[in-house]
């Protein structure tokens, strides 16, 4: 068991193209998002296990005692809803909660009870968590949450080794560490969602960019495999802002399966980093019912919607395709096409009935000056996304910041292909990321 502090960091995400379309079998591009979840874990011989999650205003501590006499057969047999209540009724909440953001808790104690099983004894630990990314909008907060607790667990339990060298600021784990990392944070998401894509999680711990086509995820082609200053200058960018998983299947252990990312040793799922404003347009949306109002409208004009979802398809992969030739050599004449490409897509998305007037709103606002926006996920209202071309000016960017949170949204400048999972050494960590961690020596 380890005994040194590990700081560990993993990406959101967002779906560059593909919503909606992908839940008709096409393909869709899942991006990594540069705002970050960072944990802190703190071995100790306290006898207590805690979880700080300041985002959410949680915090809960257990006696390792009585989580060392728990009966965990139930993470090994039994359905998934079973092994869920039970975790529930450890975390110390009711059978009837319905807040979803609990569901944290037990994704916790499920990682840190099974992974950490292969110690002799229980470990005394304290975890905090804490994200740039907001919950509950689609970007991927609680795969970068799960992501962040399996390589975590896993390093301090010894079963991967810690890949940060002294006098680094930051190390990457090995592919075939990243693959257990992967496995091991689909489980939390499964506790957190059910039935997850594997997308999320895929995306969070390789980072760079994925397709997704029915149940398969996959490097994007024609990338180039980066070298070790490419790598190195990723992080930079970052930095200035054997044991498998209980109850999988067949199925989860198939390498391009729902919770597997067919990465071969030596490629990446690299694309140019692309910087972008991500706006939040705080209208609450439901996932479930906007799927269905397409798959509705499907029914009901075949012939319009399908050729429709076909256009999409094709917008993903001449994406695919730019991005391909980017990552070897990005041009400006890329930028403009990937603008054509969002604005096809908005108008495809508003055709099938998912946009909102936030959204369309957002859209004028950029137009105005000069940008090109999309929603992105569900629609509805939700987050969109606005690229930012490398020849545009500082106060072309601010005046668009400023008249986008003037309508009342959240936005962030950032950007998308950044890295997947690493650990950092303290000192290369921002000021606020430290203080909301909390002590990091």
């Amino acid at each position: 068991m380890l005994s040194q502090v590990l700081l560990v960091s993993a990406p959101g995400k967002v779906i560059l193209h593909g919503e909606h379309s992908v839940v008709h079998g096409k393909v869709a591009l899942a991006v990594a998002l540069n705002l970050r979840t960072f944990l802190r874990l703190q071995p100790h011989n306290s006898g207590k296990v805690s979880l700080r999650l300041p985002n959410i205003g949680i915090q809960q501590t257990w006696d390792v005692a009585r989580l060392q006499l728990l009966d965990t057969s139930f993470l090994e047999q039994g359905d998934l809803t079973e092994q869920v209540e039970k975790l529930k009724e450890v975390a110390g909440f009711s059978k009837d909660s319905t807040n979803h953001d609990c569901l944290a808790v037990p994704a916790f104690l499920y990682l840190y009870l099974t992974i950490c099983r292969s110690q002799r004894t229980l470990p005394s630990l304290d975890i905090a968590v804490w994200s740039e990314l907001p919950t509950g909008a689609g970007l991927g907060s609680s795969a970068a949450y799960s992501v962040c607790l399996a390589a975590a667990l896993l390093t301090a339990c010894e079963e991967i080794p810690n890949p940060l060298k002294d006098g680094e600021a930051t190390g990457r784990w090995t592919e075939e560490n990243l693959e257990l990392i992967n496995k091991w944070a689909f489980q939390g998401e499964r506790v957190i969602h059910g039935n997850p894509s594997g997308v999320d999680n895929a995306v969070s711990t390789w980072g760079g960019a994925l397709r997704y086509q029915q149940g398969k995820i996959s490097p994007l082609k024609r990338c180039t495999v980066p070298g070790p200053r490419a790598i190195k200058m990723d992080l930079d960018l970052v930095l200035g802002s054997r044991n498998r998983p209980a109850q999988a299947t067949e199925r989860q252990r198939g390498g391009c399966h729902h919770e597997g990312v067919p990465v071969e040793q030596g490629q990446s799922p690299r694309l140019p980093t692309l910087k972008i404003l991500l706006v939040n347009t705080k209208v609450p949306r439901s996932t479930k019912a906007l799927v269905a109002s397409v798959r509705n409208r499907m029914l009901k004009f075949p012939e319009i919607i399908a050729p429709l979802l076909a256009s999409m398809d094709a917008i993903s992969l001449e994406c695919e395709r730019v991005l391909g030739e980017m990552a070897a050599a990005p041009a400006l004449e890329h930028y403009l096409v990937l603008e054509e490409l969002i604005d096809m897509n908005q108008h495809h998305l508003n055709a099938l009935g998912v946009g909102h007037a936030s959204l369309d709103q957002l859209c004028q606002v950029t137009t105005a000056h000069g940008l090109h926006s999309k929603l992105t996920g569900a629609g509805g209202g939700g987050c969109g996304i606005t690229l930012l071309r490398p020849d545009l000016e500082r106060p072309e960017v601010e005046d668009t910041k400023q008249a986008l949170t003037s309508c009342g949204f959240d936005c962030w400048e950032t950007s998308i292909g950044a890295p997947g999972v690493f650990v950092h050494m303290a000192a290369s960590l921002d000021a606020s990321v430290q203080q909301a961690l909390g002590d990091l020596r």
